[in-house]
């Protein structure tokens, strides 16, 4: 109370030596800010002083309960609280020895890539969350999506973009279609070439040169269809696919099919009669293969005139749970829906093809053709009844793009592999080892050739039924052997070119 009123007088009375009239009136509440404002050192030596609200300032001595092998357990101050704090550390120790400071927090600092989630009515304490999937932190209490074509970075605070891949040509998945393909175009071009360098000799004229040089280049075209489909997708590289996806199998079958098309009626028209059927003249067959691949072309530019070729990047077929594998797929706009559509065609020519073989399968071994195309497609339908399970079976796949592309390739490649060697391989063989077999036979009417397979047709049906010899007896006994007709009978069936 002196120190304030002394302050008082020394404000408002500085001219008196004791109380004026100005302190007379001053009241009690000037007083008490006067109190309030005092500040000396009291008869024990610390700071008297206020504080704003006229409290005392606390006084504390911090005491920590400690071990000491000199005394035993006892408090020890450690240091003081008086306005602030002052605290010497070195005095103080920790659980189990420790030197550092404990943490005294409710919720530890969020590492980088997590989100705070506060603990409600407790705004100081918070549970980290990461951010998980292909989510980021985009600030301390959120995590945000990033958009499709994007991952989060490796400490998630960013978003980058998802790495862009295609099927390799150094890629086990690419290598082993292209070496078929190789191994393939050179026997196709071997086989080419030796037919065009014997081609007016009996057994490539026999084979039909025309159809034969069709159905090779639609075998070639099945292999070269591996090449366009590993190659880096763009505009032109996706037009050719739809082009030659279908086309090579479509010439190669429609080939087929119209040879035979061709020997069924021979041998259809043989039983009637024995005059010859029609369009089965080298142009005429020509004419009908152009015929069945024109539709495939027509089926193709009606596709590119809907629905225009373009790529894409396929960012949900290598989408995985961790971010960091996943990947965009560089593809050209090509469904698995559109890809059967395009060989369906050639599918339907390749049933068909497979029909007539079995319908020709009672032809005489030795004639021609009928049964090499028998055993081709048989084998080559066991090939696409694998591909189908294979092709739809990988459709949810990670590794879709490299599993479908190489099957595809891969039965492309056996089905024009098997054409060609149970087709062309026997004859190649025959003209370069052997060719004494490659000579000029005596040529006979297409009336005494089909006279001929009729009547051993005849003779192997009535041989099933009667002893040993006893058909053949009996069919001989009705033919006249100093008729005309009769001696245009022994002639070779591989006088008959089909």
């Amino acid at each position: 109370m002196a120190h304030a009123l002394h302050n008082m007088q020394r404000d408002l009375c500085p001219e008196y030596s004791g109380i004026c009239p100005d302190m007379d009136l001053a009241g009690g509440k000037k007083l008490l800010k006067y109190i309030r404002s005092v500040s000396f050192n009291g008869s024990a030596g610390t700071s008297v002083t206020f504080n704003r609200n006229g409290d005392a300032p606390g006084r504390y001595d911090l005491f920590q309960y400690q071990w000491n092998n000199a005394t035993g357990p006892g408090y020890r101050v450690i240091g003081q609280w008086t306005e602030t704090l002052h605290l010497n550390i070195e005095d103080m120790q920790w659980p189990r020895g420790e030197l550092q400071i404990p943490s005294s927090v409710c919720s530890l600092p969020c590492k980088t890539g997590e989100r705070k989630k506060v603990v409600k009515g407790m705004p100081c304490c918070w549970h980290c969350e990461p951010c998980d999937g292909y989510q980021y932190q985009h600030d301390e209490f959120t995590c945000k999506l990033c958009s499709y074509n994007m991952r989060p970075n490796p400490n998630r605070t960013a978003c980058q973009p998802i790495p862009i891949v295609k099927l390799e040509w150094s890629s086990p998945w690419a290598v082993i279609p292209v070496f078929l393909a190789m191994l393939g175009i050179i026997a196709t071009i071997f086989v080419m070439a030796t037919f065009v360098r014997h081609n007016d000799t009996p057994i490539v004229r026999a084979s039909g040169r025309e159809l034969s040089y069709v159905l090779l280049t639609g075998i070639f075209l099945c292999y070269i269809i591996t090449f366009l489909m590993i190659a880096k997708p763009d505009v032109g590289v996706c037009s050719m696919r739809r082009i030659f996806l279908g086309l090579g199998m479509c010439i190669s079958y429609a080939a087929l099919l119209t040879k035979t098309n061709r020997i069924y009626r021979i041998f259809e028209q043989g039983k009637k009669s024995v005059t010859a059927p029609r369009l089965i003249s080298p142009t005429s067959q020509l004419a009908i293969t152009s015929s069945l691949i024109a539709a495939q072309l027509l089926g193709v530019f009606i596709w590119f005139g809907v629905d225009p070729p373009n790529t894409i990047i396929d960012y949900d077929e290598q989408k995985t749970i961790n971010p960091s594998l996943a990947r965009g797929v560089l593809k050209c706009d090509i469904t698995d829906l559109q890809i059967i559509c395009s060989l369906g065609y050639s599918i339907l020519l390749m049933v068909t093809c497979t029909i007539y073989a079995i319908k020709t399968r009672g032809v005489p071994e030795n004639f021609n053709e009928a049964k090499p195309i028998g055993f081709t497609m048989y084998t080559t339908c066991i090939v696409w009844l694998a591909f189908i399970p294979i092709f739809f079976g990988t459709a949810q796949s990670a590794e879709k793009l490299y599993i479908q592309t190489t099957t595809l390739t891969i039965s492309m490649n056996l089905s024009a592999s098997v054409a060609l060697g149970m087709l062309y391989m026997p004859k190649v063989y025959v003209i370069i080892f052997h060719p004494e077999l490659n000579v000029q036979k005596r040529k006979r009417s297409f009336k005494a050739v089909v006279t001929a397979a009729t009547m051993s047709s005849r003779l192997s049906h009535k041989a099933s039924d009667r002893p040993n010899g006893e058909a053949k007896t009996e069919l001989c006994e009705n033919v006249d052997p100093n008729s005309p007709a009769t001696k245009k009978t022994y002639v070779s069936y591989n006088d008959l070119a089909i």
